[in-house]
């Protein structure tokens, strides 16, 4: 299957995820008080940075959970929810974030998309049966804005991401490495000059 993009809707889901915040102060009584149901009803009215992993206890993949954590009070203040998402379970996943010293304060869900249900309705499933390095950036109308694919061996750039849903957002033509606050472009003015 082709991958989504640009207009296309992005898919319905539910999925079970590793509960945000830092594991520690969380009061569990049972293990499933680590777990959460994350759905696309979850997210109506608001952007999303929707993003996805490979493989958890890997290299290049927690440095990227990792920076969308440090970015993630810039994300929310643009009412902007962020969704991490790989095809390994949710045990393994809080495992991960148990062991890798990084992943334990992320304060967004972390899903599982176990039956592969998710990437394969996006075209990001791989010969590998695993899920591309892929991030969409969907409006709050469940609206695909932004499409971004690199090689298991590349991380994404956070910081990229939200220059583009600043970009978005301002709903103006943003040019070459326009940042928020700077002037943007008038197409009027640019065909009458």
């Amino acid at each position: 299957m082709p991958v989504l993009t640009i207009g296309d809707d992005f898919p319905e889901y539910e999925m079970t995820a590793v509960v945000p915040g830092v594991l520690a102060d969380i009061k569990a009584e049972a293990p499933e008080d680590y777990f959460t149901t994350v759905t696309s009803d979850d997210a109506d009215g608001v952007w999303r940075v929707v993003f996805f992993w490979p493989k958890n206890f890997t290299f290049v993949c927690p440095t990227e959970i990792a920076a969308f954590g440090d970015l993630h009070p810039e994300f929310k203040a643009r009412n902007c929810e962020i969704l991490g998402v790989s095809v390994d379970n949710e045990y393994s996943t809080y495992a991960w974030r148990r062991a890798q010293l990084e992943l334990r304060h992320i304060p967004f869900p972390l899903a599982s998309d176990l039956t592969r249900e998710l990437v394969s309705e996006l075209g990001i499933l791989n010969a590998a049966g695993v899920a591309d390095r892929a991030t969409f950036i969907i409006d709050p109308f469940n609206i695909i804005r932004s499409v971004s694919i690199t090689a298991d061996s590349v991380g994404r750039n956070t910081t990229e991401i939200l220059r583009q849903l600043d970009a978005l957002q301002s709903g103006n033509l943003c040019g070459c490495n326009w940042q928020k606050g700077a002037c943007v472009i008038d197409a009027l003015e640019e065909m009458t000059a």
